[in-house]
């Protein structure tokens, strides 16, 4: 396992024509290339744009593969609207190396938001770990941080990403969860949260052993974090 990871989170609105959305990741892809993981919140490139749906999952498509060819030793998270072949999804792609090596689609649809008006869920089993360069990570999509059941298939990962459209109402349960997900399950939790005016922004790096750097105000969050910190606190604290 790599001994420290650099994390760049990106704290971003949802701004229009969708190609700004686009240029501005790929403007912090190359001011942030020594960083090892950039994660952009949920939705980034569109919002949940569902009177132009159609547009907005094309839209997607082409930006993935544009996204690829820049990508290279980084490891960018980001969720998109994708089309299927049975309706609508909402799904997290991880990229690196100029290829996606993972994707999972959201499956806890936040009803207050309408998103299963729109949206079909994704498969429970879609949320597995997956490993990069020997540190273990998994991906919970914003509404997915409230459930337990979700925590547990993700035990024994370093870092959980959490790309999030999670509005101000409920600020302080985004910022509580993301702490106690980080210290129940020995990791890092980073959060990526929109930085729309009704979003809770709060994007964050949460430790093991309840450490927090947290942001409201900035476009990025950019640090360094000990991954050494987590061997020692699973042998310090045995669960």
């Amino acid at each position: 396992m790599k001994k420290t990871l650099e994390v760049t989170l990106l704290q971003l609105d949802n701004l229009y024509p969708y190609q700004k959305n686009l240029e501005k990741i790929l403007k912090y892809l190359r001011e942030y290339e020594s960083s090892n993981l950039i994660v952009a919140p949920e939705v980034c490139l569109t919002g949940y744009d569902y009177e132009n749906i159609q547009k907005a999952c094309e839209f997607g498509d082409e930006a993935e593969e544009i996204l690829k060819k820049s990508v290279k030793s980084q490891i960018l998270i980001f969720t998109k609207l994708k089309k299927k072949s049975d309706g609508y999804y909402n799904e997290a792609i991880v990229i690196h190396k100029n290829r996606v090596i993972h994707r999972q689609s959201k499956h806890k649809l936040f009803l207050l938001g309408d998103e299963d008006k729109y949206l079909k869920r994704g498969l429970i089993d879609e949320i597995v770990p997956f490993e990069i360069d020997g540190v273990k990570y998994g991906i919970l999509i914003c509404f997915e941080l409230r459930y337990k059941e979700l925590w547990k298939r993700l035990e024994g990962v370093d870092v959980i990403v959490v790309p999030a459209h999670w509005g101000e109402p409920r600020k302080r349960h985004l910022e509580i969860l993301s702490s106690a997900l980080a210290v129940m399950n020995q990791c890092f939790v980073v959060v990526a949260n929109s930085a729309k005016e009704d979003m809770a922004k709060s994007s964050s790096i949460n430790s093991p052993n309840g450490g927090v750097i947290r942001e409201d105000l900035t476009e990025v969050i950019n640090c360094k974090i000990d991954l050494k910190l987590i061997k020692k606190i699973r042998k310090y604290i045995r669960m």
